[in-house]
Formats: C-alpha cells, sequence, structure tokens
C-alpha cells in the first residue's frame, strides 16, 4: 500500500473498482476476517451504523480507522466515559462578548465516520446524545438543527465482559444500529502472520483512500437499485413472521428491522458485483441485523445466536 491517495490508475477505475480495492485493503489490515470486512462495508453501504461486541485487542479500532482511511473521510474518535456529557460529544455554544451573539462549536459527531468507542460506559442521557444524528443524520442544540455531514457512519463498541460501571444501551439505542457483530480471535495463521508481520499502526498509516466521501454516496445509491424478486420478498416476509412467533423469541422484528434487512443484503449483492439479491445474501446478512434486537423466549436454554442460526436452517428458502 503506498501514500498516495487517487493516483492516475486509480481514477481511470470506476467506484465500484475501487470499492474492491478498498476492501482489500481492509483486509490487509485486519488479518483473518474477510466476513467481518465484509458485513462492515455492506452496513456502510446500507445506510447503517454498525455495533461490535468483543473483547479488547481483536481489533476493532483497527477496523473502524482501517475504513476512515480507505474511503478518505473526516473521521473522529470518541471515548465514551462516564462522566462524559452530551455537549462534549454534540459541541457548545460559546457566547461571544465582542459580537453580543453565541457561536456554535461543533463537537466531534460533525465527523463522517465516528468510532463510538465502549460506547456503554457512558450515562444513558450520554448515549442519546447520538440518537437523533444515527436516525436522521442532524442534531439539534439550543432550537437549532444542524447537518451532520454525509456519509454519516457510526461504528460504536462495547465490551461484553466488563460489566462494572457500564449502562447497557436501550433497546431504543440498539435499533439506530443497522447491524451488530463480533469480530472473534484469528485463526492460528492469521495470528502468527500477525505476530511476524509489520504493526498494524504503522500499515495504517499508509493507507491510501480507494474512494471518496461522494464515491460513497453514489454507491449507496446504487446498491438501492439491485433487484429483489418477489419470490425472494416472500422469504424476507417468512423470517420476520417466524421472528415474531413467541415459539422462538420475546418480540419480533419491526418492519424497519425488515427494510434494514432489504438495504444490506441488496448491498451484499452489491459487493459480489451482482445485480440482484439471493437469499444467500439474506442469510449471510441476517444473523448480524437480528442479534442485537431478538432476546430469547422464556425456557429456552440457547442463545439468541443459536436460535437465529437454527431458525434460518428450518425455514424453506424459495
Amino acid at each position: 500500500m503506498n501514500s498516495t491517495a487517487f493516483t492516475s490508475s486509480s481514477l481511470a477505475q470506476t467506484p465500484r473498482e475501487r470499492l474492491r480495492l478498498a476492501e482489500q485493503q481492509v483486509n490487509q489490515i485486519l488479518l483473518g476476517k474477510t466476513g467481518q470486512v465484509r458485513l462492515a462495508f455492506c452496513c456502510l453501504l446500507a445506510r447503517g451504523h454498525l455495533l461490535i461486541e468483543d473483547v479488547p485487542g481483536v481489533g476493532k479500532t483497527t477496523l473502524a480507522h482501517a475504513l476512515a482511511g480507505v474511503i478518505g473521510s473526516d473521521y473522529q474518535r470518541i471515548q465514551f466515559t462516564s462522566d462524559m456529557l452530551p455537549a462534549d460529544i454534540l459541541g457548545v455554544s460559546i457566547y461571544k462578548r465582542e459580537k453580543e451573539v453565541f457561536e456554535f462549536h461543533p463537537g466531534p459527531i460533525f465527523s463522517q465516520l465516528i468510532l463510538a468507542d465502549e460506547i456503554n460506559r457512558a450515562t444513558p442521557k450520554t448515549q442519546s446524545a447520538l440518537l437523533e444524528g444515527m436516525a436522521e443524520g442532524q442534531v439539534t442544540i439550543d432550537n437549532q438543527t444542524h447537518i451532520l455531514p454525509r456519509p454519516f457512519f457510526v461504528l460504536a463498541t462495547q465490551n461484553p465482559l466488563d460489566l462494572v460501571g457500564t449502562f447497557p444501551l436501550p433497546d431504543s439505542q440498539l435499533d439506530r444500529f443497522l447491524m451488530s457483530m463480533r469480530i472473534g480471535y484469528p485463526d492460528a495463521a492469521a495470528e502468527r502472520e500477525l505476530l511476524t508481520s509489520q504493526d498494524r499502526g504503522s500499515m495504517l498509516q499508509q493507507v491510501s483512500p480507494c474512494l471518496s466521501p461522494q464515491d460513497v454516496m453514489d454507491l449507496q445509491s446504487d446498491c438501492e437499485k439491485t433487484h429483489i424478486s418477489e419470490d425472494l420478498l416472500d422469504y424476507v416476509q417468512a423470517l420476520l413472521a417466524e421472528t415474531r412467533n413467541e415459539q422462538w423469541f420475546e418480540s419480533g422484528l419491526s418492519p424497519r428491522a425488515g427494510l434494514g434487512l432489504m438495504r444490506a443484503s441488496r448491498a451484499c449483492a452489491f459487493l459480489d458485483s451482482r445485480e440482484f439479491v439471493t437469499p444467500e445474501d439474506v442469510k449471510m446478512i441476517f444473523p448480524s441485523l437480528a442479534r442485537h434486537r431478538l432476546n430469547a423466549s422464556s425456557g429456552f436454554s440457547q442463545s439468541p445466536d443459536e436460535q437465529i442460526a437454527e431458525l434460518l436452517q428450518q425455514l424453506p428458502i424459495p
């Protein structure tokens, strides 16, 4: 990887070709996690936000840095703590005596890609400061509406093991994330390469943007044109209906989750250079879309992940 952004050869390629190069660069940094990298790009192209729940040190921050680098976006990391206030995220209005006006100083949320690190360490009031921005692409401060940069992508992390001093995300906040996933430990081959190859931090410094923010927005629009057949719509509806069966979960997926499933499935097909969505695209996306929205029904010993896998296995594919 070289440090020159948008060389003449890269400019000669189409945005879709440069998208593949961007994915390849991220895979060179986050070794052995092609599935997770693919899901992250699906989430970005589907105009969603991503929640990563995993132990420290498996590459959550590295993934965010690499994504920001390959799409050439503004990037901010917000380290959430228990004493953080909403103004620390949104910004503040400061009175200018010489002008006799309040001047707004934007906070870190005014970036195109945000890493909300350890989001569950902040209080619910501070967590909610992200809600309007994630849902509507704007924030309201002192009765003034401020439009956020585009594309706007939040990648949040939380540690599932360290429960001391944390505030679990409420359902309303969880639903703002289109997808959630775990990165997990690398396999033996990937870990050996990590131990013997160049430091990841140095590699991140060498990342060259393959796309511009405008390219990303154009690709997001192109994704929406990917065809979904009537039979596949029947399959999506059957999946949604099955999650609402009390046999599986306490409450099922909402219509908004169904719309998100379609957007992310289109992005999955788009990344494979197809003009149509297949059941395999839906099955790939569904676990990451559903796992943070569903709670297992009482009396079941299986985890939601295990029940989602069983549901996908039992439901016939068109």
